[in-house]
């Protein structure tokens, strides 16, 4: 079969008949060899009677969610390609072929663009229109070099086999962006082509929230970023306090009428040390997804952790300890030289801020190491205590004996059979006055 038409339902009573008669008519019409599976969510209006009468497979997922329901179909769809598309009749069903052409031509996804083909008036509320769906796009944009204009169209189409092998995890509405960030990921053929969006057939309101499921996508987007999650964050802080911290180590920094001293210094500290621990973060966060599979795999980041072994972070740690403790040393010697009486504040702080800083961030250099090490062990299964070969021809030579067995049991039935007939025939020719 060449292509399944998945549709997510959840009390769709009111639309899922003219979704699957629509997709069916495109099957008809241009001769595509097809189904419509209709993922099931637990509707209670009926929805799965009216989708079977009109020609669907429907097929039942338990776990709630958008796509939970999605994966439900897609695992059970039979095509070698499937689109996918909402059951509330906003997408028009038959007018796939531009999708099934590209892929066709080997594209992995093809996605849907609304704002490239026409959103009809009352199709989309102005918020998602204008704010929501153009910034979290951006966003997807700018965290993942991705091309794509409209991370979250709903109709969209893909291979089925290389989505299967993504591994997708998200069971909600971000879903959506799962699918295109993975792909981008995963350095997939993705595509793109105009459609339409049309004011949907139901009566009730959507199940999608404006401000709830927004955020869940913004999250996604965030979380599988670490660069733009911790990285830059962290570079930018770490700059801005090394340069503070430097400048204001020797005295107080005037920029016109403002003067900026000690309580500058302890807040650059604070930025120094906010920005190294998302540095770190950012490691080990990148570390961890590239194990378990969540992120491909990165040279660059690889690089940098065979080469920051454990012995040299614990080497780096004691030294910004070693720097710490001097530091401390030198303010004990400072206030010795007031014989341990009141101080001014702007000179020790001076002495004490970088010290403390330095201590402070050599146990997160000492325990990031530790922790990189630990994510650094690979699962390793244990040899087998018998060797696979030689298990193997013990098999072989059990059935050959076996079969040898068989073979001399038959043939000493074969030779024990005259014999058994000869006796018969005697009995049979004895007088029975004789035999009894």
């Amino acid at each position: 079969m060449e292509l399944s038409v998945v549709m997510p339902c959840l009390n769709e009573a009111e639309t899922v008949e003219t979704c699957v008669r629509k997709a069916l008519g495109f099957f008809a019409e241009h001769g595509v060899d097809g189904e419509v599976v209709i993922a099931d969510n637990g509707s209670t209006d009926g929805s799965q009677q009216l989708a079977r009468e009109a020609g669907a497979r429907v097929v039942p997922v338990t776990s709630k969610g958008y796509g939970n329901a999605l994966m439900g179909g897609i695992r059970a769809a039979r095509g070698t390609y499937v689109v996918m598309g909402d059951a509330d009749d906003s997408y028009d069903f038959t007018s796939l072929m531009p999708f099934l052409t590209e892929l066709r031509d080997g594209a992995d996804l093809v996605m849907g663009n609304r704002f490239k083909g026409g959103i009809a008036p009352g199709a989309m509320p102005p918020l998602h229109k204008y704010l929501g769906n153009p910034v979290l796009s951006f966003v997807g944009r700018l965290f993942f070099r991705s091309k794509i204009g409209d991370f979250h169209c709903g109709l969209r189409a893909f291979r089925r086999d290389s989505i299967l092998r993504l591994g997708l995890q998200t069971g909600g509405m971000e879903f959506a962006s799962e699918m295109v960030v993975r792909c981008t990921l995963a350095k997939y053929d993705v595509r793109e082509v105009p459609t339409t969006l049309s004011p949907d057939g139901r009566s009730r309101a959507p199940h999608l929230s404006t401000w709830r499921d927004g955020w869940r996508h913004l999250r996604f987007l965030m979380l599988y970023s670490p660069r733009w999650l911790f990285l830059i964050p962290g570079l930018l802080l770490m700059t801005l306090g090394l340069i503070g911290g430097v400048a204001l180590s020797t005295g107080p920094v005037r920029v016109g009428d403002i003067a900026f001293d000690v309580d500058t210094l302890v807040g650059a500290s604070a930025m120094l040390v906010i920005g190294f621990q998302a540095v770190l973060f950012a490691l080990l966060t990148k570390v961890y997804a590239m194990e378990e599979g969540f992120l491909p795999h990165d040279r660059r980041v690889q690089r940098v952790v065979d080469s920051w072994s454990l012995e040299r972070g614990l080497v780096v740690g004691g030294l910004l300890a070693l720097a710490g403790l001097v530091g401390l040393v030198a303010s004990l010697v400072h206030w010795q030289g007031h014989s341990f009486g009141e101080l001014n504040p702007r000179d020790s702080l001076r002495i004490v801020v970088p010290a403390a800083t330095a201590l402070i961030m050599s146990f997160q250099m000492i325990f990031a190491s530790l922790f990189v090490s630990i994510l650094g062990i690979r699962r390793r299964s244990h040899p087998p205590v018998t060797d696979p070969a030689e298990e193997a021809a013990d098999v072989v030579d059990a059935a050959v004996v076996k079969v040898a067995g068989e073979a001399k049991t038959l043939k000493l039935k074969e030779v024990d059979a005259p014999a058994d007939e000869d006796a018969a025939a005697d009995e049979e020719s004895k007088d029975p006055a004789e035999t009894a």
